[in-house]
């Protein structure tokens, strides 16, 4: 079994984005969340894995599947990244998400975006 608690901040954030841009939530929670996980969206905070899994559910269903991470910074058990989503008729221009990272889990996420719905093109 790999001890995952060993991992830099960084390895954590690119494992968190590889698993999310594969589908793979479960292993994503598995790997890189911890179970008392805090979320904080403008949506209100939740707390653990099924608030993860329902902020995912979210997600997938209101943005576009095709992602850019132009920001992905750390400083110690701090994470950032800006983001965006684009597909015809709807886009996510400034996606940003916060982390602390501690012991190879994030213990807390915030997520921010919004949903431009555009014309066809």
């Amino acid at each position: 079994m790999t001890d995952f608690s060993k991992r830099s901040t960084s390895e954590v954030l690119d494992d968190h984005l590889q698993c999310r841009m594969a589908g793979k939530i479960e292993e994503d929670l598995e790997r890189n969340y911890a179970p008392d996980v805090v979320v904080m969206t403008p949506k209100g905070v939740k707390k653990g894995h099924d608030a993860v899994r329902t902020f995912n559910k979210m997600l997938r269903e209101h943005v576009p599947h095709d992602y850019v991470f132009p920001i992905k910074s750390t400083d110690g058990r701090f994470a950032f990244i800006e983001w965006r989503a684009r597909e015809p008729g709807r886009s996510v221009e400034d996606g940003a998400d916060s982390f602390v990272i501690e012991n190879g889990q994030i213990v807390f996420q915030s997520i921010h975006y919004s949903l431009q719905e555009t014309m066809p093109g």
